[in-house]
């Protein structure tokens, strides 16, 4: 393991640079880049004319378009003028339900958020009020909103291609109603993962009613080898749920538990409240301690004491080995067992694992086989983890037996009607399946989608869908807790629901809120309470107490038995594992541009999938980064981008599945400008997770769009810094500790973040040139610990949802162009092959000694009398000075106008995503992070109102909200029981480039690391 001293770095680039110079604005070559006729140079020509004019209207306002104002006769109950209501509902991702409260702003949703009352992913409705509630979310859930205005969405039906009406498919289904009853047996639903009950009540009806037909379920990415394997184990399916909060030891095996996973928000608050440096829910002074086994890098891995890389096909011999040694298994005979570094971490691992039994826990991707599952749960047994196994209860096929089989009947003709409820098969399903075609043979379909895409393409009839925040509709989280989800808005385009669409297809046309409301107060439960709360209490699964039993033998295959990298002589063959994306998960968000421009954690690319390898993969075959490289696996060639990570496991290829989009939309991919790279053209129904044998050969160069090298602040001010100096700053830039030194300390002395040494630490010191404000009321603060960020970019996403943040295209991104508040810094330490991964979030400081407030000519950028560094839009010029002159390159140019897209008919609808307490900015100001002040501002007058002052978390930045570990803590620094002001004084609290004495009104909170004395 590296020291904790070693020196860090951003890029292997920079690893083949002797004297590494901190990076321009913009990167190199960028001003030749042919995406634009618009260089700097030109634009700062063009836009002296316009300064011109800054004093009669500055380029930061935006004159609205006239429109006409219709007065309420009568104004809706508890309905405001100007106020945001929020409402409990739910967002479903590959069947399971994620709890939301969603903002809506006089009618139109604007702002997701996590629910903190739901007892699963949330705090609980138990928990008093005054308790700091939070719910968290993920990426996509606060991108969905964004989907919900895409002016891509289907506009109407189509039958065969051309436009109809409802009224035409009634009667089409009224016909086919009785074709459909005197063969049922040809009759076929194909849905996305069901978690529904009301839906779950429908299909039961519509097996009943139709006897001999089929409903088959397929989702792309998908948990059901956890199910199979479990099934395996007890004889029954099943769901493992951890308690991470119970934890000393918690081992992964090539799984993701912080974004993956569908109980991912539950697991990151838990492993939370187990790994306080100082308090937890193990007791003071205990942390857990994560392990992580994995092909390619995760979230999971990035925040683990311990990260193995290891070719995915090699984790279950590796699950064999920690059978064999703590319960009943017998030892795999495989080589790179006993390799020197594999060996001592799994000795390791073992012994710690056998000394916390009852504390410890060991969790499975789903990437991995079934068989891998049930040794998992067979170890567990052993351990007595603290593991929940629910009854999931549905004895239905996979989500890859039904599809095969679903293929199977339509070739074999004996499909007659096919009804697809959502999804998007005809590009997501297996390639050797060949679904496409399949179901455009099919002489009666139909396809319920919010886009008309590749699917709708093939069928007979493309039905609108409703979002999920214009219809009602319910779900289960992962526990099985019963959701609501409740709409917020009548349907832009006059979708319907896949609920309503059934009822259509049985004869037995009803309303969605009517069927969800039957099902509630059918179970017993009351239905104002359900909608309100946004769930139903008290209905999650029951827990299995079954005992694992006999386990089938398994046998493994040449290269799991070999060596980590085989013989020279026999060398191991590449394999592939498929990976979700974090901008378009499985290619369902491919035309969501907050998603699309997000860039991935680590490898800070976005607008693009790829392929991705290890440094020694890629010496081995001549492959580079920003490259075009051609992947072969069984006979199918794909050519794609090339990226190659440290850490990446030697002789994995990474494919990033959900590119290449041909009916995505303007955004995704419309066939004519590709977005990404099609990889599902790949994956066989044999082997939809991982596969072995591939070929790789190196092609021609490619442009990804990353930001890796963007806004570094490592160089600061000093251009011939050199590695030296980097080398020496960087420890002041992310702290860490062993968790050992945090608590014993060294020489007698208790470890501190700050140095006893550093002048800008003294608060009697004065240093500074300029009068100080003393702040006799508010001074608001924030603290981030960089210990409980797990890098999941949910904050950046809420951030820009919040603050109207343009999105500015692949293009402008290569030219340092993109226009986020706040980015996650990620940095590499110790060796390219075996790093380690720490990571950053950064934004605005709100410096008390704001270098950018001193430079500005007109004022634009300014003090508050409550200590936030305020932006004044309308005043600024775009000069640029404040952002040259700051040390943390927080701030953002608006170089073109982001916004004029809107002007066209067809792109109106997505003005209404906008938050209209946030000023949306045009071209040629300066704009940044500001605290979200619009919320401070709301909160103070609603204090204000109620006679009363503003209470410790009643107020919230969006980035906060949205945090699932709450790593994130704003409040009152002038408060001294605050939260904001306790982070402050902790001894691991810190001053990103404190030296500077900007004093800046954010303070990190060192990383503390917990790994094996053994290890270490």
């Amino acid at each position: 393991m590296p020291s904790i001293t070693d020196p860090y770095w951003k890029s292997l680039g920079e690893l083949a640079t002797v004297n590494p110079a901190p990076t321009d604005e913009f990167p190199p070559s960028a001003d030749t880049q042919t995406v634009d006729p618009l260089s700097r140079r030109n634009f700062f020509r063009l836009m002296g004319a316009s300064m011109a004019l800054a004093g009669v209207a500055g380029p930061g306002c935006q004159r609205y378009e006239r429109e006409e104002i219709v007065p309420l006769s009568r104004r809706p109950e508890d309905q405001v003028p100007g106020t945001t209501l929020q409402y409990a509902s739910t967002f479903e991702l590959a069947g399971v339900a994620h709890p939301v409260l969603v903002g809506s702003y006089e009618g139109r949703p604007i702002k997701i958020d996590g629910n903190p009352f739901h007892p699963f992913t949330g705090d609980g409705a138990d928990a008093k009020v005054t308790d700091h509630r939070h719910g968290g979310s993920t990426a996509f859930v606060q991108a969905s909103v964004l989907n919900l205005y895409d002016q891509d969405r289907s506009r109407g039906l189509s039958n065969r291609g051309k436009g109809a009406d409802f009224n035409e498919f009634k009667a089409w289904l009224a016909t086919n109603r009785e074709a459909m009853k005197k063969d049922p047996s040809k009759v076929r639903v194909l849905s996305e993962a069901l978690s529904s009950p009301t839906l779950a009540q429908l299909r039961r009806k519509f097996l009943t009613d139709f006897p001999g037909a089929k409903w088959a379920e397929w989702e792309p990415i998908s948990f059901d080898n956890e199910r199979a394997g479990l099934k395996l184990a007890f004889g029954k399916s099943a769901r493992a749920f951890a308690h991470l909060d119970r934890a000393e030891t918690i081992v992964v095996l090539d799984g993701d538990i912080f974004v993956e996973h569908p109980a991912a928000m539950r697991y990151s608050r838990d492993w939370k409240a187990s790994r306080g440096p100082e308090a937890s829910s193990l007791g003071d002074g205990k942390m857990n301690r994560l392990w992580s086994v994995e092909s390619s890098w995760s979230s999971t891995g990035a925040m683990a004491d311990h990260r193995l890389a290891l070719r995915a096909e090699l984790v279950l011999p590796f699950a064999q080995a920690l059978d064999a040694k703590l319960s009943s298994g017998g030892a795999p005979s495989a080589e790179f067992l006993n390799e020197a570094k594999v060996a001592k971490f799994l000795t390791v691992l073992v012994e710690e694992l056998g000394q916390n039994r009852g504390k410890a826990v060991v969790i499975a991707g789903r990437r991995q086989p079934p068989v891998v599952h049930a040794l998992v749960a067979r170890i567990n047994e052993a351990l007595g983890a603290p593991v929940d196994y629910y009854d999931d209860g549905d004895d239905r096929l996979t989500h890859k037996e039904a599809i095969v089989e679903l293929a199977n009947d339509i070739k074999a003709k004996a499909v007659s009607h096919l009804f697809v409820l959502g999804g998007n098969p005809a590009y997501d399903a297996p390639n050797d399946l060949d679904l496409a075609s399949a179901i455009a043979s099919v002489e009666n379909s139909v396809h319920l989608s919010e886009w008309d895409d590749e699917t709708s393409e093939k069928t007979t009839w493309h039905v609108p869908r409703a979002n999920y925040l214009e219809s009602w509709g319910d779900a289960r989280t992962w526990d099985g807790t019963w959701t609501i989800a409740q709409p917020l808005i009548l349907p832009l385009y006059g979708g319907i629901s896949a609920l309503e669409l059934m009822a259509l297809v049985m004869g037995d046309e009803q309303t969605s809120e009517k069927l969800v409301r039957g099902a509630v107060e059918g179970s017993g439960a009351t239905w104002r309470k359900a909608v309100h709360d946004g769930f139903v209490a008290s209905t999650a699964f029951p827990t299995l107490g079954a005992k694992v039993g006999q386990l089938p033998v398994v046998t493994l295959t040449a290269s799991q038995q070999a060596g980590s990298r085989g013989t020279s002589a026999k060398p191991v063959p590449l394999e592939v594992v498929f990976q979700y994306s974090s901008n378009t998960w499985d290619g369902r968000f491919a035309n969501n541009a907050w998603l699309q421009e997000t860039p991935d954690f680590f490898t800070k690319v976005c607008w693009d999938n790829y392929a991705i390898v290890a440094p020694a993969t890629a010496t081995e075959y001549g492959l580079e980064t920003d490259s075009l490289i051609t992947v072969e696996l069984e006979g199918r060639k794909l050519e794609l981008a090339c990226y190659v990570m440290p850490g990446q496991a030697i002789g994995t290829i990474g494919l990033v599945l959900g590119g290449g989009r041909v009916k995505a939309g303007s955004k995704g991919g419309d066939g004519k400008t590709p977005v990404g790279f099609d990889t599902y053209k790949l994956r066989t129904s044999a082997a939809l997770d991982l596969a072995s044998g591939a070929k790789v050969t190196a092609g021609s160069s490619y442009q990804l769009s990353g930001t890796q090298e963007h806004w570094d602040i490592r160089g600061g001010l000093d251009k011939d810094i050199g590695d030296k100096g980097i080398a020496e700053r960087l420890p002041r830039l992310v702290k860490e500790v062993d968790q050992t030194e945090y608590r014993d300390g060294t020489e007698g002395r208790a470890w501190d973040a700050n140095e006893e040494s550093e002048f800008w630490t003294d608060p009697d010191r004065g240093t500074s040139l300029f009068q100080e404000h003393t702040y006799e009321g508010h001074k608001w603060g924030m603290a981030i610990d960089l210990g409980s960020c797990t890098s999941c970019n949910a904050c950046m996403v809420a951030c820009q949802s919040e603050n109207n943040i343009p999105v500015v295209g692949k293009a402008e991104v290569v030219r340092n162009r993109e226009m986020h508040w706040i980015r996650i810094d990620r940095y590499f330490k110790g060796s390219p092959d075996d790093p380690q991964i720490v990571n950053q979030p950064v934004g605005c400081q709100q410096c008390e000694n704001a270098p950018c407030e001193q430079v500005c000519p007109v004022g634009a950028t300014l003090h508050s009398s409550e200590g936030l560094n305020d932006m004044v839009y309308n005043r600024c010029v775009g000069t640029r000075y404040c952002l040259n002159n700051c040390p943390y390159r927080v701030r953002r140019f608006n170089f073109l106008d982001w916004n004029a897209e809107f002007k066209e008919a067809r792109n109106r609808v997505r003005k209404l995503v906008m938050n209209p307490e946030v000023t949306v900015r045009m071209r040629g100001v300066m704009e940044k992070c500001t605290y979200c002040v619009q919320r401070i501002q709301n909160k103070k007058i609603k204090a204000k109102n109620e006679k009363r002052s503003v209470q410790d978390g009643e107020i919230t930045t969006a980035c906060q909200d949205a945090c699932p570990t709450q790593a994130i803590v704003f409040g009152d620094l002038n408060d001294p029981k605050a939260w904001v002001t306790k982070f402050h004084k902790d001894r691991r609290a810190y001053s990103l480039l404190g030296e500077l004495n900007t004093k800046p009104r954010t303070q990190y909170l060192a990383r503390v690391r917990n790994p094996n004395p053994k290890l270490a």
